[in-house]
């Protein structure tokens, strides 16, 4: 039975060792006070079942009890522990404070269980000796104070990832599911080492204890785990919680703030997300076909596009001598040009004479309506003041499954449709295909505030567009926002 025992010990040292190595791997990755924590509790694992197999081989004297006691009974259990309150604690306080706890209390416990006198030591012989047998009141005293916190701590994670679970999403799941690992082989352990439990008991308990931490953090995770290697960007930064990040509970922030420039003449944002064509490199559009006399219109030799049809004659109309704008769909007045300048700076030209019957296009080779908002005859009236505090604004990233863009396009669209009519409440809702990322869709949302937000949750259409999005999307990222200023008008629309 001892060659048995002693075995199974160095198996389970030799599998919490490769645990340890893979821990450490990903901590290089990624510098998480949980993985930390278990980092440290698979290398005491590992320690006190090598003393252990030591001692069934040559029998247990001073040395190799204190060192499983220390490591296996003291130290493994309290960081299991810990590693869960770094785990689900959303707070930097709770992380700092159990850090704090857990070194100290390591520590002091470590110096008693070193230099406490260690009783009936040569009675020991090839067998597991219980603590309770072998220390004194001080020892002992440490040793049940480190169980119970541990115990109360690994009890107390498993409520609070319960609570969680029951109202959360996928990350809550997943942490109620390493909770519902890690607690009970933890617990487990504990009462080992606590009462007279046979060797053998002990040691594949510890064995366990070393498997469960290796399975709760290198385990296969939901999908969304990887998006952060998907997502390249410099605007927004990935959760500060590592793999079982909560970004819908505490989502990354952008807080690093650009200085200061000078307004330079370029377009705004969502003008750059509308333009999706270069002068460069546009086909033939529908504005530059004579309906008349079916023929294309000439080339302006002023600006290299077609002359547009004037609208009420059918005829070409004169090219304009003005410089036709940035190739964005955005068409600049007199006034916005003059107090702007063209393209580096330069002075202001002065202003042409309107022509009512036509205007410069923008170069993306669509007609739209709505374009009478940029004409020149029309300049945008001028709103001071900052956003309302209160708006609420979400940014989703979502990475899709291969085959299935189309699919999630179409829902897409009936959702956005679904908002536009019946969510007054819903300031922006806009779907973005990502150009350099086939497989990836942006959903930017702007509410009046967080009540508008929930009812937002609350309709059909979006409970639909949840559920069904689900066999689509491979990796979810979510960013919440706060508008610190904006400029928003309604977005041109193609006739066909």
């Amino acid at each position: 039975m001892e060659i048995l025992v002693a075995v199974i010990a160095f198996a389970g040292a030799l599998l919490a060792a490769i645990a340890t190595g893979a821990l450490i791997r990903s901590l290089r990755e990624e510098r998480e006070g949980w993985l930390i924590a278990w980092t440290v509790a698979t290398a005491m694992l590992c320690i006190a079942l090598g003393a252990i197999g030591t001692g069934y081989l040559i029998g247990f004297g001073e040395g190799t009890f204190r060192i499983y006691q220390l490591a296996g009974s003291l130290i493994a259990p309290l960081w299991m522990a810990i590693g869960l309150i770094q785990l689900l604690a959303e707070k930097t306080p709770p992380k700092f404070l159990a850090w704090l706890f857990g070194v100290a209390f390591t520590i002091v416990s470590s110096v008693v269980i070193v230099f406490d006198p260690v009783l009936k030591a040569t009675e020991m012989a090839k067998a597991l000796p219980p603590g309770s047998s072998h220390w004194g009141l001080i020892a002992s005293s440490v040793l049940l104070g480190a169980h119970v916190i541990a115990a109360l701590i690994l009890l107390g994670c498993v409520v609070v990832a319960a609570l969680r679970w029951r109202n959360g999403d996928d990350y809550d799941t997943d942490n109620l599911h390493a909770a519902a690992v890690i607690a009970p082989s933890a617990l487990a352990l504990i009462g080992a080492v606590r009462f007279a439990v046979p060797g053998v008991f002990t040691t594949a308990l510890l064995v366990v204890a070393a498997a469960a931490i290796w399975y709760a953090v290198l385990r296969p995770l939901a999908p969304y785990e990887d998006e952060e290697d998907d997502i390249k960007s410099e605007s927004w930064e990935p959760a500060s919680t590592g793999r079982r990040a909560m970004p819908e509970r505490t989502p990354a922030r952008m807080e690093a703030q650009a200085p200061l420039e000078p307004p330079r003449p370029r377009p705004s944002g969502l003008s750059d997300l509308v333009a999706e064509y270069r002068a460069g490199d546009q086909d033939v559009g529908f504005n530059q076909m004579n309906p008349a006399t079916g023929h294309m219109n000439p080339m302006n030799p002023a600006t290299g596009h077609m002359s547009p049809m004037g609208p009420a004659t059918g005829h070409m109309s004169p090219a304009p001598a003005m410089d036709p704008g940035p190739s964005t769909g955005y068409i600049m007045n007199g006034g916005q040009e003059q107090a702007l300048g063209r393209h580096s700076g330069g002075p202001p030209q002065p202003q042409q004479p309107q022509q009512p019957d036509s205007y410069n296009m923008p170069n993306t080779g669509v007609v739209y309506p709505g374009a009478e908002v940029f004409q020149p005859s029309a300049p945008q009236p001028a709103v001071g003041g900052r956003p309302s505090p209160s708006i609420y604004g979400l940014l989703t990233v979502f990475t899709l499954m291969d085959g299935s863009g189309e699919m999630f396009d179409r829902l897409a669209d009936q959702t956005v449709e679904a908002v536009r009519r019946g969510e007054p409440d819903t300031l922006v809702y806009a779907c973005h295909a990502v150009k350099s990322a086939p497989l990836q869709r942006i959903v930017y949302e702007l509410y009046r505030d967080e009540v508008a937000f929930q009812d937002h949750q609350r309709q059909p259409h979006v409970e639909r567009f949840v559920n069904e999005r689900q066999a689509m999307v491979l990796a979810t990222n979510i960013i919440e926002l706060n508008v610190n200023a904006a400029k928003v008008v309604p977005l041109p629309t193609a006739l066909f």
